[in-house]
């Protein structure tokens, strides 16, 4: 048996398919994967996501030290609550994992990182934090809720206070705030408008129970990552790991060149990735044949060479089978994919292929 969030047996109770995730004992689905999925897309649902690391960083260099830690500038953080996405690299420019970075006060960064990666994320941090002298603290008493949908936050308002529901309401997008013993932010990872709350692991039963009664549905991890990839959101462990850097992950726009004399973590290898004509693209993929485009299936781009798929899967919003891929550099908007030996049909397109409940690509 893995670790269990303090909402497991919230899960149990409701006949949820419970499987291994990074360790830990997760929702699968509580019935139809698909529900779940247009749950989201219409109105709202509801995401453990209690395995997800929470670290606060505290010192006075900290801000100093998370410049040197992140390919993101965290310069960019003035406002209290503002957050940051971005990624912590190697020395050769792998991605070690991609985070989201809050500003709490000159002092104080909190960092949510990934579960899978929690024991290296951690021993790398505290490595780096020592010349910084920033003090690592994981808050593993705090339990994690995502709300996430075009209603999200209206149906989630009543389980915040009245006196800080007005604030968490107003908040805008990429920002955080707390609210007595929570902490509200606007962020997810569905492509859809909600909130994550943080709370104290005692409080996350009630709180997902209110939010149950409420008209919030519960999704598993199969509508987590049917939505991501829909929205193209990067999973760590297929779309990059410590051998792929972000510039060919579709990352780039998470890495702050200037100013130019900023030294982080990874610099020097990612400054003669950008300069290789050669790096790979980092691309959607939408499925012009039948079948179903899955992880690791061989792409060929006829006359340039070989890519594989690092996503894929079938979009339940579509009703067509997408694919991110990483493929040779060059100039072309189409393409093969190896399903049981049998070459299909792709076409190259903008991602995300779905944001806010609209396909954003055309079919």
């Amino acid at each position: 048996m893995g670790s269990k969030t303090p909402l497991y047996d919230k899960h149990v109770e409701v006949g949820a398919r419970i499987v291994d995730f990074g360790g830990w004992d997760m929702p699968l689905h509580y019935g139809s994967q698909k529900e779940e999925h247009h749950a989201v897309r219409t109105n709202a649902g509801l995401f453990d996501v209690s395995h997800m690391t929470i670290v606060d960083l505290k010192g006075e260099r900290v801000r100093d030290f998370l410049r040197y830690l992140v390919a993101n500038d965290v310069a960019k953080l003035q406002d209290a609550g503002k957050a940051l996405y971005t990624s912590m690299l190697n020395e050769d420019g792998g991605v070690i994992d991609d985070l989201i970075i809050y500003f709490m006060t000159e002092s104080w960064f909190r960092l949510v990182v990934n579960a899978a990666t929690r024991d290296k994320d951690l021993a790398w941090i505290r490595k780096q934090a020592e010349a910084f002298d920033v003090a690592v603290n994981e808050r593993a008493e705090l339990a994690m809720i995502a709300v996430q949908g075009p209603n999200a936050r209206e149906l989630a308002a009543p389980c915040i206070d009245g006196e800080w529901r007005e604030q968490a309401l107003n908040l805008k997008l990429f920002t955080g705030m707390e609210a007595g013993d929570l902490f509200v932010a606007r962020t997810g990872y569905t492509g859809e408008d909600g909130w994550e709350i943080l709370m104290p692991a005692a409080r996350a039963p009630s709180i997902w129970d209110r939010l149950l009664a409420g008209g919030v549905v519960p999704c598993g991890l199969g509508a987590r990552d049917t939505l991501r990839l829909e929205a193209a959101m990067n999973l760590y462990g297929s779309d990059m790991d410590e051998t792929i850097s972000p510039l060919e992950a579709g990352l780039a726009w998470t890495v702050a060149w200037e100013p130019a004399d900023r030294d982080f973590i990874g610099r020097k290898s990612l400054e003669a990735m950008r300069a290789n004509p050669d790096r790979r693209r980092f691309v959607g993929l939408l499925l012009e044949d039948k079948g179903v485009l899955r992880n690791h299936q061989r792409v060929v781009v006829d006359g340039v060479g070989e890519g594989e798929i690092t996503s894929g899967g079938f979009s339940p919003t579509i009703g067509r089978s997408i694919a991110l891929a990483r493929l040779p550099a060059g100039d072309y908007d189409s393409a093969h994919v190896d399903v049981r030996g049998k070459l299909l049909n792709v076409r190259i397109v903008k991602t995300p292929f779905v944001r806010n409940g609209q396909v954003r690509i055309e079919l």
